[in-house]
């Protein structure tokens, strides 16, 4: 466990809560395609993955003071993803690593599978530029998982390889994905709003529109649409949270490939009916950055 000043990198219970449940979605899904099922073993079960996960999560919490983006994040997006493979392909939608004739079904799984739990890796190094950072410690990573599957077929690995890498360096959409399955990593990717993600943030004294709007989401609920293929429902206590619906959730999926195969609706969450809960009181700005208010007990 990484720390600063004895302050360690805390998750609430619940958002750990979400990462066991999301493994078992990602097994559950995965025992229909076992390349993509060893795949998914493979990466959890390697310690120098677990350890970029760790230190890029130092590195974007403690000394950037922004949201989850190790291990929890990569579990809970990954779930995610494959939620959003099965609806498509229900639905008759085609992935790219089909339609090229790369690979089957299986294999475009594993592409979004590996991509979507390496796509944060580069900030272990820095937030910015991380898509290509991720992009440059995940091809050895993928060379060593992907080999005991694939190695019997050098041309079908490269193109697994390339289809993957691709994914990873367009997860946060500049440039925006091509490939479908680059798609679902970005949109996957951006569905892990829930508080228990941003509470990490707050509490380390990040006190802006990202960290209150991702405090007013409580859940995020990938299900079949009506219309579209896939409906995906964000429920929030408070208004604040069309923030991230807006300019982080709907902003990258009008870019991608997905966009007319996703419905996003904004709810207000069971408990909170009518009114808003309250997210702060009172906060103080001390010359550098807001900071919540000593006489505010409202929050947390």
């Amino acid at each position: 466990m990484f720390r600063k000043n004895e302050l360690q990198i805390e998750t609430q219970r619940d958002y750990t809560a979400l990462a066991q449940i999301a493994n078992r979605t990602t097994r559950e899904i995965v025992a229909a395609y076992p390349k993509a099922a060893h795949i998914f073993e493979s990466l959890l079960g390697d310690p120098r993955v677990a350890a970029q996960w760790e230190l890029a999560n130092y590195i974007a919490v403690v000394k950037l003071g922004y949201n989850d983006h190790g291990p929890i994040h990569a579990q809970i997006v990954t779930a995610a993803a494959m939620e959003i493979m099965q609806l498509l392909h229900h639905a008759g939608v085609d992935f790219d690593v089909v339609e090229s004739s790369a690979g089957d079904l299986d294999d475009a799984h594993a592409v979004v599978l590996a991509g979507i739990l390496l796509h944060d890796i580069g900030n272990q190094i820095h937030r910015a530029g991380h898509e290509a950072f991720s992009v440059a410690l995940a091809q050895p990573i993928l060379e060593r998982h992907f080999a005991p599957v694939y190695g019997d077929d050098p041309i079908k690995l490269q193109a697994l390889l390339g289809f993957t890498l691709s994914a990873i360096a367009c997860h946060d959409c500049d440039p925006a994905p091509l490939t479908m399955e680059g798609a679902v990593v970005a949109v996957a990717d951006a569905t892990d709003m829930t508080k228990g993600r941003g509470r990490m943030a707050f509490d380390l004294g990040t006190i802006d529109i990202h960290s209150v709007s991702a405090l007013a989401i409580e859940s995020v609920t990938i299900q079949a649409g009506t219309d579209r293929p896939i409906e995906i429902v964000v429920a929030l206590s408070n208004s604040a949270g069309i923030f991230q619906v807006d300019q982080i959730f709907a902003r990258k999926l009008i870019t991608t490939p997905l966009k007319d195969h996703v419905t996003i609706r904004a709810v207000a969450a069971a408990d909170y009916p009518v009114t808003d809960q309250r997210i702060i009181r009172s906060v103080v700005f001390d010359g550098a950055r807001f900071r919540i208010d000593d006489a505010d007990t409202t929050a947390g």
